[in-house]
């Protein structure tokens, strides 16, 4: 039972975890405002060309309108596309999004798995030993759905963690900033994938994957050799690991966006933007700095 139990941890761990890095950046005090345009937000074509509500005659006195649809599609080119690597480093956009189309495959095919386990748990019917002449359309395409997402998400997923780690490593620019932590990081996702590899070797069709999303939806213990237990711990270590490093960003993007690069809410008198504004500039700095702006004592050193 120890594996069902650990594997049960790691999932609420990740989806607790990844809800109070949320509830962080919530909190977190008004950014620097940039109001850099174009903002997707913007109605009546005015995103397009960089253009805001500012232009309006008397913007103020007239009810503000917002695109959520403009922001959303955008969003979503970022997520799932990575659009902005795409268009300013092209040669880092394919093996960077070789790694995150692998994660986002991988993350069907363990959809698909439990799929395949409730099929498997209302027939009665393993999913591999009913392919073929009477075999239904529903079981025919959960069974290959999670084989096509399973292989290609593992193998996308292993040359781009491992490539990029290479070319952090002997590029002479990537190397100059790349940190301990970030060499780590790659490391560890080609592992838990490599291990992934490894057991799908020996269980071509996913039937382990399987077991183990009936396993956990009966509450019952594990069946595992020595390859799956490894992958099975390194799958969920990383899942504990992640929403703690700085590979949450994918819940720092609706942030970072949202708030951040597209927040350009107006600072009307009296409007709860205003608030927001005075709370911001009430914050007093922690940094023990010694410029003459933040310590006082150094202001006065330096006029002596």
């Amino acid at each position: 039972m120890f594996l069902t139990v650990f594997a049960y941890f790691s999932v609420v761990a990740f989806i607790g975890l990844s809800l109070y890095k949320a509830y962080q950046f919530a909190k977190m005090p008004m950014h620097g405002r940039w109001e850099l345009y174009p903002v997707p937000k913007e109605p009546d074509g005015k995103g397009h060309y960089g253009g805001s509500y500012y232009e309006d005659l008397e913007w103020w006195n007239k009810p503000r309108r917002v695109s959520h649809v403009g922001e959303i599609i955008d969003m979503l080119k970022e997520m799932l596309f990575i659009k902005n690597l795409f268009v300013n480093q092209r040669r880092q956009w394919w093996l960077s999004y070789a790694m995150h189309l692998g994660i986002y495959l991988l993350g069907l095919w363990t959809v698909m798995l439990f799929v395949g386990a409730i099929t498997e748990l209302s027939t009665g019917v393993s999913l591999a030993t009913a392919q073929g002449v009477n075999s239904s359309l529903w079981t025919t395409i959960v069974y290959y759905v999670t084989l096509i997402a399973g292989g290609l998400g593992a193998i996308l997923m292993a040359i781009g963690s491992f490539c990029l780690f290479l070319k952090r490593l002997f590029n002479s620019t990537f190397a100059k900033y790349t940190t301990l932590e970030e060499y780590f990081n790659l490391l560890f996702l080609f592992a838990v994938v490599a291990s992934g590899i490894v057991v799908w070797s020996g269980d071509p069709g996913f039937n382990y994957g399987r077991d183990i999303a009936r396993a956990m939806l009966t509450f019952s213990p594990i069946k595992a050799g020595t390859a799956l237990t490894v992958h099975i711990l390194l799958l969920g270590a990383v899942m504990i690991y992640i929403p703690q490093t700085k590979m949450s960003h994918y819940v720092g993007k609706y942030f970072s966006f949202h708030k951040v690069l597209w927040d350009n809410e107006p600072n009307l008198r009296n409007s709860q933007m205003e608030q927001i504004v005075k709370e911001a500039i009430s914050y007093k700095p922690k940094a023990s700095w010694s410029a003459p702006h933040i310590n006082p004592a150094a202001a006065s050193q330096d006029k002596k």
